[in-house]
């Protein structure tokens, strides 16, 4: 890819626009690294309700006071994040996603139960956590154009978001995505050393979300399986979560597990061609009912189409087998019809706000860059 996009030096970084960012993340993500990119971003939305604030409002609106309810939020966020993560940062899929994320997170905002902090502080986990998963479980890091990309893209998320940075971040102004990875890495350490701290509200959030990451996990290997998340954690977030530390033959095992991987990718692995790219949603709409779909999920099948492969294809057969509920089942409970934009979101907010979705969707066509986002500084 370096040669691809002639990003040779650390002085060509300060020419990447958005749509090149745009275009090598999604590299990483479907062909380089699908699995531990995917994860990774699962993982960063999970992290974000270590801090209270934010695992607060998810616990008094309710929306994780069932698994399905979890699974809907967990499947709503990721379907927002995959379309503008996947499609040219200028086509009406992203912006009608930036557009719906916004008119939700306003409602919340207005009533001052969101923060530019807590959404900061989200921003970051969705830059530096894949570039940390990265660096420890894949069979290479990032290198800095690939780190620059991911930072570039986000920023470009962040503007379109109208976060502030000035009064926040070390630096206003960034040559590069590198220098403004380097400023939301630290400031993101500093917020989490202050502000990531124990909280019943966390420790709800984390018991509704872990069941979830282990749904095909056999439950005589349950416990195993929670130990393991708790490696992953880490010890400040751990600690916020209210969860037990697992004893070190967990964090070896772990270790050697990741450890086999990498050497079995490096070594022995074949670079995965481009039609075997991971894509999370479908590339074109129901030429039907104009209706988007995802291509997989964690552990209910929101959004899923219901076709012969989905229900009964390798993927969907283990999901059988495995006690789950396969794409279809359950009649309309996980919405097999699709998405459309207006309708993402909480149950509250389904078809509402679509005069305030207009008015941020053409705010977003005028203003938003498809060059470099470090010309538009906030």
């Amino acid at each position: 890819m370096l040669k691809k996009f002639g990003f040779t030096d650390r002085k060509s970084l300060a020419r990447m626009t958005n749509v090149e960012a745009q275009t090598i993340m999604c590299q990483l993500a479907e062909l380089e690294f699908p699995k531990i990119y995917y994860t990774s971003v699962q993982f960063a939305l999970f992290k974000t309700y270590g801090i209270p604030t934010i695992s607060g409002l998810l616990y008094s609106t309710k929306e994780f006071s069932t698994p399905e309810n979890a699974s809907k939020r967990y499947a709503d966020t990721g379907v927002l994040i995959q379309e503008f993560a996947g499609h040219h940062p200028k086509s009406e899929r992203v912006i009608k996603a930036l557009a719906r994320m916004n008119y939700i997170h306003s409602r919340y905002q207005k009533a001052g139960k969101i923060s530019n902090e807590d959404l900061l502080y989200t921003l970051s986990v969705f830059i530096t956590e894949p570039i940390s998963w990265v660096g420890k479980y894949e069979w290479r890091s990032m290198n800095d154009m690939e780190v620059c990309a991911i930072a570039t893209f986000w920023k470009s998320i962040g503007d379109a978001m109208e976060i502030q940075y000035h009064g926040y971040l070390p630096r206003g102004e960034w040559n590069d995505g590198l220098e403004f990875y380097e400023d939301i890495k630290a400031w993101a350490e500093d917020y989490e050393t202050e502000y990531m701290v124990p909280a019943k509200s966390n420790k709800i959030t984390a018991d509704e979300l872990i069941p979830l990451l282990l749904f095909y996990v056999p439950n005589r290997l349950r416990a195993v399986g929670s130990h393991m998340v708790g490696v992953l954690m880490g010890d400040r977030l751990r600690t916020a979560m209210i969860y037990p530390t697992p004893s070190p033959t967990y964090f070896q095992v772990a270790n050697t597990i990741f450890r086999l991987r990498r050497l079995v990718l490096r070594y022995l692995a074949l670079p995965r061609p481009g039609f075997m790219k991971v894509r999370e949603l479908s590339d074109h709409p129901d030429p039907k009912t104009g209706r988007l779909h995802t291509n997989r999920y964690t552990a209910h099948p929101f959004y899923n189409k219901p076709g012969f492969l989905n229900r009964w294809g390798p993927e969907g057969l283990f999901v059988w087998l495995a006690g789950g509920d396969v794409p279809g089942s359950k009649g309309d409970l996980y919405l097999p019809e699709g998405y459309k934009f207006e309708e993402v979101g909480p149950k509250i907010m389904k078809n509402r706000g679509l005069d305030e979705t207009k008015a941020w969707e053409a705010k977003l066509v005028a203003e938003r860059p498809a060059g470099c986002p470090f010309v538009f500084v906030r």
